[in-house]
């Protein structure tokens, strides 16, 4: 078959689903015909579109839908977009393609976060192109450069915000003194949320990013289940404003680190969970529903990217990129590059990562409280850096700052502490990140 522009076939593709994002692809490739032709070298031509309820898309050619997704993948098609998310059916249908040597396109972090290395090995068998820079930071170019352009360095830490209905929730409640389901509500309302907030306040769409990034940055493969992860419900407002009042700023995290013991041995720790960092750090003013990643290379230096993580047009945008790259190692022969798992470190369990902390308590205002709470800190070898001490009638409040220390050490310190006599209430326990040692 040839195009009507020359002796070039087209690259034919085949999209799955079409909610907010595809759409916006079907549109794109639509409007952006001749360049996508001009820039691939060849033709892109959309052949069909998996949806469940045809009535529902009036947007679309209706001579591109089908409801038979298994039939449209064993087509004729050089390139199946996957934008349905979900494990299943998506994994199959994938698995499918990239056996029968089409390449893939995919925006779906939980299934690359569960099942990458199953999609890798299908990809090679066949010698078929994967590619998912949409499924982490929406339009923000972050997975090729670690996977390219960052191929000769040696990363140590990839640090950011990952998740765009958590930023704007703790933004929101840095900048008015709202509390944690106020502000939720409100993100809601301005569709910053979904219906139902789960998977981005409680860590798990942080934690599948942060899974990819991990597996990327390290050369090892790191199971979303490996990923340590706290979501934003805890978060108060009092926390906020002790933020605040030490020149500190909370956010969402996705921390993914290597960890080299005195012996010369490595691990990697990667964790999602809320933590301070100064207002001076650059993540600090990465505000809204916003999405910034810190890379630390050891030959680079320090990098940031940063823009819009979410959105049906943003990401259809990263979901592009991927496209006219597939399509033209089609035209011109090229592969993307394989899984790179080498180094196969271990993950460290999240009981040894070190940190620092923020401690807040309340105490009876009584002679010899803080000597108490001081002798437990010593008894569990963790280092206090300082001590705010208020007290109002019996009243009184203690807000310790820690030099590093693991999460086994700081998790039993605060244990003893809460059954300490004098100890009312362990009010909040929040991890420092971004301080200089």
């Amino acid at each position: 078959m040839t195009s009507a522009t020359g002796s070039t076939p087209p690259v034919r593709v085949a999209m799955l689903g079409c909610g907010t994002v595809g759409t916006q692809v079907e549109r794109l490739i639509r409007e952006q015909s001749a360049d996508l032709t001009a820039r691939v070298g060849a033709p892109v031509e959309l052949t069909g579109i998996a949806v469940r309820r045809p009535h529902r898309h009036r947007e679309v050619p209706e001579e591109l839908l089908t409801t038979d997704a298994e039939a449209l993948v064993a087509s004729d098609v050089d390139v199946v977009v996957e934008v349905i998310g979900g494990i299943e059916p998506a994994r199959s249908l994938l698995l499918a393609a990239l056996r029968a040597g089409k390449s893939v396109v995919t925006a779906n972090k939980a299934l690359l976060a569960e099942h990458g290395p199953e999609l890798y090995e299908a990809a090679d068998e066949s010698g078929a192109d994967l590619y998912f820079e949409a499924s982490v930071a929406g339009a923000i170019p972050l997975l090729r450069p670690l996977r390219e352009s960052l191929a000769g360095d040696r990363v140590n830490r990839v640090m950011g915000i990952v998740n765009g209905t958590t930023n704007y929730v703790l933004s929101a409640m840095d900048s008015t003194g709202a509390a944690y389901g106020e502000t939720l509500e409100e993100a809601g309302r301005l569709g910053y949320a979904e219906a139902d907030p789960t998977a981005d306040v409680d860590g798990f769409d942080a934690a599948a990013k942060a899974a990819i990034l991990a597996s990327l940055a390290f050369h090892t493969r790191v199971p979303a289940e490996a990923v340590h992860r706290e979501g934003i419900s805890r978060v108060t407002a009092a926390d906020i404003t002790a933020a605040r009042g030490m020149g500190r700023v909370v956010k969402l995290l996705a921390i993914c680190d290597r960890v080299v013991d005195e012996d010369g041995g490595e691990s990697v720790s990667v964790r999602v969970h809320p933590a301070m960092i100064p207002r001076g750090h650059p993540l600090a003013t990465v505000g809204g529903a916003f999405n910034a990643v810190f890379v630390e290379a050891e030959a680079a230096g320090q990098l940031m990217f940063y823009g819009q993580g979410a959105g049906g047009p943003q990401t259809a945008s990263a979901v592009l990129g991927d496209l006219v790259a597939v399509a033209r190692n089609r035209v011109a022969g090229g592969r993307s590059p394989r899984e790179s798992a080498y180094a196969e470190l271990p993950v460290r369990p999240m009981g040894q990562v070190a940190t620092r902390y923020h401690i807040s308590l309340d105490v009876a205002d009584r002679t010899g409280v803080l000597a108490q709470v001081a002798a437990v800190f010593a008894e569990n070898d963790v280092s206090i850096a300082t001590v705010t001490q208020r007290g109002h009638r019996d009243e009184a409040s203690l807000v310790i700052a820690t030099h590093l220390a693991s999460e086994d050490a700081l998790r039993g310190t605060v244990e003893k502490i809460a059954a300490l006599s004098a100890v009312r209430e362990v009010v909040s326990v929040m991890r420092v990140e971004g301080e200089e040692p």
